[in-house]
C-alpha cells in the first residue's frame, strides 16, 4: 500500500513521535509497503519517501528531557498549513492509508483526525471524537467513572493569580497527590506533592505556560497497562518502578524501569484488568478498528484504579504497546500490520 506516516508534531511528545515513525517506516517496508515519512510541523516536511521494500530508514534517540515548546506556535502554523494545502495534502490524497505516529497535541487530541476525516483518507487509530474524549484527563475520567470504572477523586485547577481552589487544598492536606497537566501525555510535567508548599512550587513553575493541573491523590500501590488492539486486549503489564512516578525519563531511556509482561499476578486478577481496560476503551467511543492503552495504579488496598487511557500510545522501541505484542506471540511488524489493517478493512 502507498502509506503516508506522519509523525514528529507540535507537542511535547515531538521526539518520541519521531522515533516511532521511524520505527513504524521500517516494519511497514518489512512488510512490503511503500512508505513516505512526514513531519507536518518540520520546515521541509517530507522526512524520507517514497521508501520502498530495501531502503534504510535511520533511527531517532529520544532525549532525557521533552523538547522544549519555545517553537510550539511555529510547529503549530507550520503544521496547519502542512495538512491543509500544499504537496502535504497532496501526499495525503494520493496515499492509500495514514499510519499516524503522532504522540500528544493536535497528533491525539481529535485535531489532526478531525482535517483526515474530512479528507476521506483512511487512517490508523481512532476517530477525532473518541480521541478528543480521551485526551482531556478529566473529562476522560469523567465518563469512566460515569460507565462504572473504578477512578480516584480528582480537582482541576489553572494556576494564577487567584487562591487555591478548597477541593485541591482538601486533597493536599489529606496527600499526598499527584499533580499533571490535564492534558499532556508521556508523563510529562508529572509531580508527587506532600505539601502546600511543594504545590506552591509546581504552581509557580507552570503558571506562566498557562497549563491546567488536574490534582488526584497518590495511588501507593503496583502500577500495570492493559493494550486493547480491535476488539483484543493484550497481555497486562507490570511496570515496577524505582521513583515515585512513571515519568518521562523512565519511560523513554532503555533500564530506567523494569516493565514485566505477561505480568506475575493472579489470573483471576489479570482478567479483572483486561475486562476493565476493554470497558475503558469502549466507554471512550474506542471501537474495532481502534487500539488504545489503559493505564492503571492500586490504592493501599492492592485494588486497580483506571488513571487514563491512551489513544496513541507510543511506537518507539522502549514503548508499552510493542511489549504487550510481544507477550502476545507479535513480532514489531505484526503489531503494526494489524493497525494497518484495522485502519483499511
Amino acid at each position: 500500500m502507498r502509506t503516508v506516516i506522519l509523525c514528529g508534531g507540535e507537542s511535547s511528545e515531538r521526539d518520541v513521535s519521531l522515533a516511532s515513525g521511524r520505527s513504524v517506516a521500517r516494519a511497514l517496508l518489512e512488510r512490503g509497503h511503500e512508505v513516505v515519512l512526514v513531519d507536518p510541523a518540520a520546515a521541509v516536511p517530507v522526512l524520507a519517501g517514497p521508501l520502498r521494500p530495501g531502503d534504510v530508514v535511520d533511527g531517532f534517540a529520544v532525549a532525557k528531557e521533552p523538547p522544549s515548546l519555545a517553537d510550539q506556535r511555529q510547529w503549530r502554523q507550520r503544521m496547519h498549513a502542512s495538512l491543509t494545502s500544499g504537496p502535504v495534502l497532496d501526499l495525503l490524497r494520493d496515499a492509500e492509508a495514514v499510519f499516524l505516529a503522532l504522540h500528544g497535541g493536535w497528533g491525539e487530541d481529535g485535531h489532526v483526525q478531525a482535517l483526515l476525516e474530512m479528507t476521506g483518507v483512511p487512517f490508523t487509530g481512532a476517530g477525532s471524537a473518541a480521541c478528543a474524549a480521551a485526551w482531556h484527563k478529566g473529562r476522560a475520567q469523567a465518563v469512566l467513572g460515569a460507565a462504572g470504572l473504578p477512578v480516584v477523586e480528582r480537582a482541576l485547577w489553572r494556576p494564577g493569580a487567584g487562591d487555591v481552589p478548597e477541593d485541591v487544598e482538601r486533597l493536599v492536606a489529606a496527600g499526598p497527590v499527584v499533580a499533571k497537566p490535564v492534558a499532556d501525555g508521556s508523563s510529562v510535567s508529572v509531580y508527587r506533592v506532600d505539601s502546600p508548599a511543594q504545590l506552591s512550587q509546581v504552581a509557580s513553575e507552570v503558571r506562566s505556560r498557562g497549563v491546567e493541573l488536574m490534582v488526584e491523590p497518590f495511588l501507593p500501590g503496583r502500577e500495570f497497562t492493559v493494550a486493547v488492539v480491535g476488539d483484543q486486549a493484550l497481555p497486562v503489564i507490570e511496570i515496577e518502578l524505582t521513583t515515585p512516578v512513571f515519568d518521562y525519563a523512565a519511560k523513554y531511556q532503555p533500564g530506567a524501569v523494569n516493565e514485566v509482561c505477561p505480568a506475575r499476578v493472579p489470573p483471576a486478577f489479570a482478567s479483572r484488568l483486561t475486562e476493565l481496560a476493554l470497558r475503558a476503551h469502549r466507554a471512550l467511543g474506542f471501537d474495532g478498528d481502534a487500539y488504545s492503552r489503559t493505564d492503571f495504579r492500586c490504592d493501599a488496598d492492592g485494588d486497580p484504579m483506571c488513571i487514563e487511557v491512551n489513544a496513541l500510545p507510543g511506537l518507539t522501541a522502549t514503548s508499552l504497546l510493542p511489549l504487550a505484542a510481544t507477550g502476545a506471540g507479535w513480532t514489531y511488524p505484526d503489531l503494526i500490520q494489524r493497525i494497518l489493517d484495522l485502519a483499511t478493512r
